[in-house]
């Protein structure tokens, strides 16, 4: 299902979830050891499977892909991987990390057909670029992306990702989802400076209507999110934030995710995010922050 046209926006009121304009393809989080990455998720109950090494001798990932097609990447250093290629990797500060969310990606079908539609709406956009890897078995993979505005690829925009090989080969690893005590990616949480100007220039890229805004102490954070859509702003609430060191040493861009759960109680840390209830998994064990709603 390829991105929806901004024409096509006002039939979308009301519509579920899956009818939304922004249709996750996969979001990342990065490190330095992929390893390490695996064992903080496989903690939590979350599951990853080796999908190989990427084609630019820098990096390989691990997957844990859902039902609905979209899948949480995690992503670090190839053994050996040369620092001059390492600095040269548009997410090199976040792979010098323990880990942390880096990035997210839009499934995009009709490459030219987006490009065209974000030129449209005044975007600055990188050229395509072709990338791939070789699963474990020895599968092919091969893909083209482009960067949405002028910001580090996936950070304060999502990119785009098309493949131009079988897409579930990419998405699943195994041949069919790892888990499904989760559905997909429910949301992704964007760090931002400023709630407003962030939200203006969403808006303005995607079409969209005014965002619902509420407070969260405890997530240190005013939010923002867009009806029916997968991407909720975040803006460090004066009293002072982990968001605001993150923001200072990383710049806007993801710092958390949300699945959706499938019949799962939320408990523990629950609260709510504009009528939903969302639980955070131990962010002592994965050092990132997680959740499920």
């Amino acid at each position: 299902m390829r991105l929806i046209p901004i024409v096509l926006l006002t039939a979308l009121a009301g519509q579920p979830l899956s009818s939304a304009n922004l249709q996750i393809d996969h979001v990342t989080i990065a490190g330095r050891d992929l390893r390490t990455l695996q064992a903080g998720l496989r903690a939590v109950g979350i599951p990853t499977v080796f999908g190989g090494a990427h084609g630019n001798s820098v990096t390989e990932m691990a997957a844990a892909s859902f039902p609905d097609g979209s899948y949480l990447e995690a992503i670090a250093l190839q053994h050996g991987a040369k620092p001059e290629a390492v600095e040269k990797h548009e997410w090199a500060r976040f792979l010098k990390t323990a880990g942390m969310p880096a990035a997210w990606a839009l499934r995009a079908g009709d490459l030219g057909a987006e490009i065209a539609r974000f030129r449209g709406a005044g975007l600055d956009l990188s050229a395509p670029v072709r990338a791939g890897r070789k699963r474990p078995d020895g599968v092919q993979l091969e893909w083209e992306t482009v960067d949405l505005g002028a910001e580090t690829r996936g950070t304060f925009f999502p990119f785009l990702i098309h493949d131009l090989t079988d897409r579930n080969r990419r998405a699943f690893i195994n041949g069919k989802p790892l888990i499904t005590d989760f559905s997909g990616v429910a949301r992704v949480v964007v760090a931002v400076r400023s709630l407003k100007e962030a939200a203006a220039r969403y808006r303005r890229a995607f079409g969209l209507p005014e965002p619902a805004e509420q407070n969260d102490a405890e997530f240190g954070a005013r939010l923002a999110a867009f009806p029916n859509e997968p991407v909720v702003l975040a803006e460090p609430l004066p009293s002072g934030s982990w968001i605001s060191g993150r923001l200072n040493e990383f710049g806007e861009g993801p710092c958390a995710f949300i699945l959706a759960a499938n019949g799962r109680r939320a408990a523990g840390s629950a609260t709510r995010w504009f009528g939903r209830e969302v639980s955070w998994f131990d962010a002592g064990k994965l050092r990132w922050r997680l959740g499920f709603e």
